[in-house]
């Protein structure tokens, strides 16, 4: 969607499953795509688990949702957080979700979602499982919320991140026309649909542009079109 001040996000946090320590950046992050008209935290506000969080709901007007643990050892947070999804999806006010947690257990949510013609975004830790990071349309660590982000050449931010290298000239490959070269936004587009959880920020850079200018693989050039736009193109060398 091109207007994310016209896009109506719901973020719904499962706080039994995320960290207290990333609310600002989750949410300047969520503003990036859209307006955060839904916010909503579940977990057993009895306990002392979630003292860490009590701190940021009056801050950041987050609704806690309560839920009981009936029974030992049984997620009875997740049964609720996933009601309470299913109700916002049929009631068709909101335009995307953005479900913040490392569980696998959203993960048909998440595709449910997207069945549904909703955008859906995944936020949780570097151990988040695969099927949920791939059934979101776009997954975002919290550990690249948290890290000053630095350019870089050789490290990246995060460990287990897949080979740069590989999926840039690969992207390349599949998009470039017959000169070679291609637009880097149709790169970042098409790593994007086959990685979800692909971000500049898990490499050492905050813009993908920042990134490949670094790669001395690639050859980078700004194109100026009829228009007068500029745009970035970019080849394998």
């Amino acid at each position: 969607m091109a207007n994310t001040d016209s896009t109506r996000l719901a973020v719904l946090i499962d706080a039994d499953n995320a960290s207290s320590s990333v609310v600002q950046e989750l949410l300047e992050e969520v503003a990036k795509y859209g307006t955060a008209t839904v916010k909503r935290a579940y977990g057993d506000w009895t306990t002392t688990n979630l003292t860490g969080w009590k701190a940021h709901l009056h801050r950041h007007a987050i609704q806690p949702i309560q839920q009981f643990a009936y029974t030992q050892g049984k997620n009875s947070t997740d049964s609720a957080f996933i009601i309470d999804a299913m109700d916002l999806l049929y009631a068709g006010n909101v335009d995307g979700f953005c479900i913040v947690s490392s569980d696998s257990d959203f993960t048909r949510l998440a595709t449910r979602m997207r069945e549904a013609g909703k955008v859906v975004y995944g936020l949780g830790e570097r151990k988040t499982p695969e099927p949920f990071i791939a059934a979101c349309d776009k997954f975002v660590f919290f550990e690249v919320l948290k890290k000053p982000v630095e350019a870089t050449v050789t490290q990246p931010v995060l460990a287990d991140v897949p080979d740069l290298k590989e999926l840039l000239l690969h992207a390349i490959r599949e998009t470039a026309r017959d000169s070679g070269w291609t637009r880097l936004a149709t790169v970042g587009s098409y790593i994007g649909k086959n990685h979800t959880s692909f971000d500049s920020r898990n490499y050492g850079f905050k813009k993908l542009s920042e990134l490949v200018r670094k790669q001395a693989y690639l050859e980078v050039a700004d194109v100026k079109d009829a228009t007068g736009f500029v745009h970035v193109e970019v080849r394998s060398r």
